[in-house]
């Protein structure tokens, strides 16, 4: 049994939940799931510009789990654009 998972910080509410590539019926294509706490990394890190460190304290986490957050947020982003995936963002926690 593993330690109890800690409450991150998540302020971001994204205008939109899904994405799809133009032109391909959404039946036809297979979806890409974001996590609310991969996209807040995503937020902080590349459009806040934050540095890592600064970006684990605002989300309250250590850095190297915010690394592996914002690294499975960057794999799921680029397999949905390079392989013509859906993209949803999970709301619930």
């Amino acid at each position: 049994m593993g330690r109890p998972r800690l409450r991150r910080s998540i302020t971001v509410n994204p205008q939109a939940t899904f994405f799809k590539p133009r032109g391909v019926p959404l039946r036809d294509l297979k979806c890409v799931i974001l996590t609310m706490e991969e996209i807040q990394a995503l937020r902080l890190k590349d459009m806040d510009n934050l540095d890592q460190i600064s970006c684990a304290k605002k989300m309250n986490t250590s850095q190297s789990t915010f690394q592996r957050i914002l690294r499975s947020a960057h794999r799921k982003v680029s397999r949905a654009v390079l392989e013509g995936k859906a993209i949803k963002v999970r709301r619930e926690q």
